[in-house]
């Protein structure tokens, strides 16, 4: 999935405005205007148009994870510089501080069956054996099944 998609499917299922998306943004010590961000949601062959480069989408994550679970003390975490799905998938978990049971209830919601063991090779390090790299369609039913269990309005 691009980075658009991916900031596009969080905006619509947590019904963000773009004055809450700067605000997101500033949660995480990075300031973003509201033209950048009608840009980065606008359709691919729109001439406005503009992508959202990896450590933007990053640090719009980790703005998430502290407007949903409240800002830590002292320094922030930098924002990774190349993300893959892994991170992105791991990034949103935190943030709507969500346990394994709802991660596997949220993809049944999507009729997608998944066990413990094959949801927690997402999150191990890449480095382990049991790493499993999560593909597109992992983290397009999960934001799929995200979008049914947050939007109110469905």
């Amino acid at each position: 999935m691009d980075n658009n998609d991916i900031i596009r499917r969080i905006r619509y299922a947590f019904d963000l405005s773009d004055a809450k998306m700067i605000e997101i943004f500033a949660l995480a010590d990075h300031e973003v205007t509201r033209p950048q961000i009608s840009n980065w949601l606008k359709k691919d062959d729109d001439p406005y148009f503009q992508g959202i480069l990896d450590v933007e989408l990053a640090t719009f994550l980790n703005g998430f994870i502290n407007d949903r679970r409240g800002k830590k003390e002292g320094e922030q975490p930098k924002p990774e510089k190349k993300t893959n799905n892994n991170i992105i998938f791991r990034k949103l978990k935190i943030a709507l501080n969500l346990k394994d049971d709802d991660v596997l209830e949220i993809f049944e919601s999507v009729d997608m069956r998944l066990s413990k063991n094959e949801l927690s090779a997402f999150f191990r390090n890449p480095k382990q054996n049991q790493y499993r790299p999560c593909k597109d369609q992992f983290l397009r039913n999960f934001l799929q099944g995200v979008l049914l269990k947050y939007r109110t309005d469905k």
